[in-house]
């Protein structure tokens, strides 16, 4: 369909299709246009904030080429401008990083006026301009950029570190809502490497600002024997990569993270010990998770790995009314797909530890056969001999124990 305006494709879709990604989200700017004329050509407006179209054949967006204004602190104190006068390289210069700040002509040539094919080239996360201190949300998606790109080998160019060093001590993050700070959070951990997103906003200090239940947990040692990374920091770090390796899902990953949340607090005079540390990790995730509100099937999930992670590790010599106390605290006869969830989780904490990424686990095994054995018990022999109430729960609770122990002896 031949259109009376000039469009553009811009943004990720020009940066992945130089990198040789698939383009999967096509985003397009018009210049030279008015609401009034994409209505016209059969486009229909949505967007409350600023006019965006989508196209009457594809579907995909149109905006009409805008600059913005800093009008107040934090990420919505914006005036946008919109006319048929805005060029596309000030619509451009408004974008975040060089690499996102790159358009494509119709001919498919590139217009590339801040330099974002040679930062693809130099593999580097650069700002476009000192725009980028106007919104501390760019912080959060550059960081997941990284988290994204970490395995190709970008980088945070240093001028951009800088400036975001400023951005943070100037109090600009502190203006983030929860909200936002958990879409991006939960956008990284589904990115290949999100342990990345993690390091960018500590390098920075916004990772003290916006988690510093984490950030603390950065120079706090444990034993060198269990853990030869030492520092909890690193060691959560090297987790989360192990979940990232074993697992695509985010919630597997968010739990990975914060297992070990309350060695932060443990007193330095008794360090590298962390006696009853598991207690205390339940308590703060529950903290950052209201504090964020993260959705409930995330928080559940991170408060029994953070409290049953030691006793996962310890399956092979717990006696079999103990992994039944396992399952049902992670509720695992109800919910089978958590179970899974935590094995993973285990597994991944097992993994992060300095030597220890490719070494078995076979705990989870173990944890597994316990399970599918109490599952398998049959409640009707208990149902026809009259049991109800509490004496139903003690001898269902003894039958799956039996069950498991069965299972383990001939496993053993």
């Amino acid at each position: 369909m031949k259109l009376p305006f000039s469009t553009y494709l811009v943004g990720g879709a020009v940066r992945d299709r130089l990198l040789g990604l698939p383009v999967t989200d096509r985003d397009y700017v018009v210049v030279g246009a008015t609401p009034d004329d994409l209505i016209g050509a059969g486009f229909k407006q949505v967007g409350a904030d600023f006019p965006v179209f989508l196209h009457p054949d594809s579907g995909d967006e149109y905006a009409l080429a805008r600059t913005e204004r800093k009008t107040a602190r934090g990420y919505h104190g914006f005036a946008v401008h919109f006319s048929p006068d805005v060029t596309l390289e000030e619509d451009l210069q408004r974008r975040d990083l060089t690499i996102n700040a790159m358009a494509q002509a119709p001919d498919g040539s590139v217009i590339d006026p801040y330099g974002g094919q040679a930062d693809l080239a130099a593999r580097r996360l650069r700002h476009v301009s000192p725009a980028f201190a106007e919104d501390p949300v760019r912080i959060l998606r550059l960081a997941r950029f990284a988290a994204r790109f970490h395995r190709m080998g970008f980088t945070v160019a240093d001028d951009t570190q800088a400036l975001m060093r400023r951005m943070v001590a100037a109090g600009e993050v502190d203006a983030l809502v929860p909200e936002r700070v958990w879409q991006e959070f939960e956008r990284a951990l589904r990115e290949p490497d999100p342990q990345r997103f993690i390091g960018v906003l500590r390098d920075c200090g916004a990772l003290a600002k916006l988690l510093p239940e984490l950030d603390r947990l950065f120079g706090v040692p444990q034993p060198a024997g269990p853990h030869p990374e030492i520092d909890t920091g690193v060691h959560v770090l090297m987790v989360l990569a192990q979940a990232a390796r074993l697992s695509d899902d985010p919630q597997v990953r968010f739990a990975a993270l914060l297992h070990d949340l309350g060695k932060g607090t443990t007193p330095p005079g008794e360090w590298p010990s962390h006696h009853g540390h598991e207690a205390r990790s339940v308590e703060l995730v529950s903290g950052l998770c209201a504090r964020l509100k993260v959705p409930v099937a995330y928080r559940q999930l991170a408060q029994a790995v953070a409290r049953d992670h030691g006793n996962a590790h310890r399956a092979l010599e717990l006696r079999p009314d103990t992994l039944l106390e396992i399952i049902e605290r992670t509720d695992a006869l109800r919910r089978p797909q958590r179970f899974a969830q935590f094995l993973l989780a285990c597994e991944a904490d097992h993994r992060g530890r300095t030597g220890y990424a490719d070494r078995p686990y076979p705990q989870a095994a173990r944890l597994q056969q316990a399970f599918e054995a109490a599952r398998g018990v049959d409640v009707r022999p208990l149902v026809e001999r009259g049991l109800t109430g509490e004496a139903m729960r003690s001898a269902l609770r003894q039958a799956r124990a039996r069950a498991i122990a069965a299972a383990i002896k001939v496993d053993e």
